[in-house]
């Protein structure tokens, strides 16, 4: 595939959309033809950062959105999943492997751990009370490429 594609989808702040969230995303990704790890670890950090806006940027506040922007540029996919919550007064803590500003929810603090893992790269912008912008890029490695 040359050129870009594009999209852009906005849901409901409730944890059920989380799955709808990775399958979204994994389905405009195909066109890519991923490696099933590639794939995977995209759903992944999609999770991961989703799960964070409804519970950290939101409260579990079913009544706000969540918003992923996908972009495919070649061979890179760029995803940004972003909220108009609560924020995060601290950033580089808060991206500190552990953790959590929930231990009441017995969350492991390792989300921001696991989509800077899994992507190429990762970046967090955030402003208390104006929200969180997470964007990561991955490039995916066709597997039509390794079979020819």
């Amino acid at each position: 595939m040359t050129g870009s594609n594009q999209m852009k989808l906005s849901f409901s702040a409730r944890s059920e959309n989380e799955a709808f969230a990775r399958v979204a995303v994994a389905a405009f990704v195909s066109q890519l033809d991923p490696t099933m790890e590639e794939l995977n670890d995209l759903k992944t950090a999609v999770s991961e950062a989703v799960t964070n806006a409804i519970i950290h940027g939101y409260d579990n506040d079913p009544t706000r959105e969540v918003t992923i922007e996908a972009k495919i540029e070649r061979d890179t996919v760029s995803i940004a999943i972003s909220d108009e919550g609560n924020g995060i007064e601290d950033v580089e803590l808060a991206r500190q492997p552990l953790y959590t500003s929930k231990p009441e929810l017995e969350r492991s603090g390792m989300g921001f751990t696991i989509m800077e893992n899994f992507m190429d790269h990762f970046e967090v912008a955030s402003r208390m009370g104006g929200g969180t912008r997470v964007a990561m890029l991955k490039r995916i490695e066709s597997k039509k490429a390794l079979y020819n």
